[in-house]
């Protein structure tokens, strides 16, 4: 479900004044992440909820991860210079302004009277050093990958700095308003360096402690159980509503429900769609929807053989019927992927078509690559229904061209470790283009200089598509970078280096008391407005 934003023109007249106010007090949800908009009313409400998660955070350092378990606690802990709106639109936050003043400098007036959790002072200093820091080989960070075109951050004075690229980067805020993008305290940051120096893997005291500018604090993280965190009573802007939020794993999709039936959790997220009629017909349940900018897919390792012969890449892609999977499995619900990039993303082309489904085909070419019998391999899932389910039903479905294949299910962590160290044949999984621009979706997926935890687990290489990648965010021009973007996903077609299933809509099951809970396309959930009604 989708926000749209209101847009009021105030007659300053002093007669109706109160009557303004008034009418916008009376509208609870029409919020934005700075908090304005929060009414009497929600304030006075408060409430301890309770979001039952499938998996657990790997870190909260947020240098140290790159998934969206880890990042919905980590948004709530600390904030980034730039977020976005239910639009995926670039909105202030701890940057009250931004400007591009040359070609490959940009200028960002910073937010005055921040402090972090631990007292010390958000300024220009700070920026310097989470950038710096993220960037460090010695903190070997995966999400490094969204500002490696930043070769300085010069601090100008207390509250502005200047991001020195070394090209033109157009989505440079809009990667600044990614979760790796967030701002911890530099305090803490020389902590973990000192802690580095004594032997301590880099992350160890942030994760343990973590100290941002958000409405949460952390208050506590039993690893596989549950991470907790408070309201920030001291919050720069208007408090979060509620006293808690509580991430509990509960790692079976039944549990979760039953957890929310009886009120044990107040969300569970996610709901898979099999779920979704029975969630809809329980009393004070209801089921929340968001279209998302995700891609799930079925990769190839091409490091490993068959995986290295295009023709093998082809087959299977031609052998799978991906309406089998969103019909049989998300029960409709999604939409087809021709390739890697959702239609509600920047950069997505209508023009190029995919491979389509011909098991006939499919066989033809298992042949020229000299598989005419097929071969054994293993697909890899992590503990997810839908992609359990998904790669069971891709199983069956290679069968019938020869390709005998064992579905091994991995812990969301090993799975994460060991696909990025090259260890899988096949594997299940998913993208989410957090930016809203192609290059998000598409350079730490795709690119060379990315393979392995950076993004790039399919081990693609491939020198014109890199050329293409680095054009395209080199490119100033948006038509430009359109075109570029639509030579990629042509060429994404012929070396097929992923079977592209679906774009999925988000689905989660809410308690009728949980109040003003939006999702953002990239399934990362906003809970500063969020309010328990009693």
């Amino acid at each position: 479900m989708r926000m749209q934003k209101k847009s009021y023109v105030l007659i300053i007249l002093i007669g109706l004044l109160s009557m303004a106010l008034v009418a916008c007090a009376s509208e609870p949800n029409d919020v934005d992440e700075s908090g304005e908009g929060n009414s009497d009313e929600q304030a006075a409400q408060g409430g301890d909820l309770i979001i039952a998660k499938q998996s657990d955070a790997v870190s909260l350092d947020p240098a140290a991860s790159n998934d969206t378990p880890s990042s919905d606690v980590q948004r709530n802990i600390f904030e980034t210079l730039v977020t976005q709106d239910e639009n995926m639109e670039n909105q202030p936050l701890l940057a009250e302004s931004w400007e591009q003043i040359d070609d490959t400098t940009w200028e960002f007036k910073l937010r005055e009277g921040v402090t972090f959790h631990d007292g010390s002072e958000f300024n220009a200093e700070v920026v310097k050093a989470n950038i710096d820091r993220t960037l460090d080989p010695e903190v070997g960070s995966p999400r490094a990958i969204m500002y490696n075109m930043i070769t300085e951050v010069e601090v100008i004075d207390d509250y502005t700095v200047h991001f020195e690229t070394a090209y033109p980067f157009a989505p440079l805020p809009a990667h600044l308003a990614h979760p790796g993008g967030v701002m911890i305290s530099k305090e803490q940051i020389e902590e973990d360096y000192a802690a580095m120096e004594d032997g301590e893997n880099p992350g160890t005291v942030i994760s343990a402690n973590p100290q941002g500018t958000g409405p949460f604090v952390y208050d506590e993280w039993q690893a596989g159980q549950y991470v907790r965190l408070l309201k920030n009573e001291d919050y720069w802007g208007d408090p979060a509503l509620l006293d808690s939020v509580t991430f509990k794993v509960v790692a079976e999709d039944l549990t979760r429900i039953a957890e929310l039936e009886t009120g044990d959790a107040d969300i569970t997220n996610p709901l898979s769609p099999s779920d979704v009629s029975q969630i809809e017909a329980a009393d004070g349940l209801s089921v929340q929807r968001q279209e998302s900018s995700a891609l799930s897919y079925l990769g190839f390792n091409m490091a490993k053989e068959p995986f290295d012969d295009e023709r093998v890449r082809q087959a299977i892609s031609m052998a799978v019927d991906k309406g089998q999977i969103i019909d049989g499995i998300y029960d409709g619900i999604g939409t087809p992927a021709k390739g890697p990039i959702a239609p509600n993303v920047f950069g997505y082309s209508e023009d190029v078509a995919g491979l389509d489904y011909n098991v006939e085909a499919a066989k033809e070419l298992l042949a020229e690559a000299g598989f005419e019998d097929g071969f054994t391999t293993t697909i890899w899932t992590n503990d997810d229904r839908q992609r359990i389910d998904t790669a069971t039903n891709i199983q069956a479905q290679l069968s019938e061209i020869g390709i005998d294949a064992e579905v091994e299910i991995l812990e969301w962590g090993a799975m994460l470790e060991q696909t990025a160290n090259g260890e899988h044949d096949m594997f299940v999984f998913g993208w989410t283009t957090v930016t809203g621009d192609a290059d998000n979706g598409l350079y730490p997926l795709l690119h060379s200089d990315n393979l392995g935890n950076a993004g790039n687990r399919t081990f693609t290489e491939d020198t014109e598509l890199d050329e293409l990648l680095d054009q395209a965010r080199q490119t100033v021009d948006p038509n430009e970078r359109l075109e570029l973007y639509r030579q990629v996903q042509e060429i994404l077609v012929e070396i097929a280096p992923m079977v592209y299933i679906h774009h999925q809509e988000y689905l989660m099951g809410v308690n009728e008391d949980v109040r003003g809970l939006t999702q953002m396309p990239t399934q990362l959930l906003n809970l500063k407005d969020v309010y328990m009604e009693q």
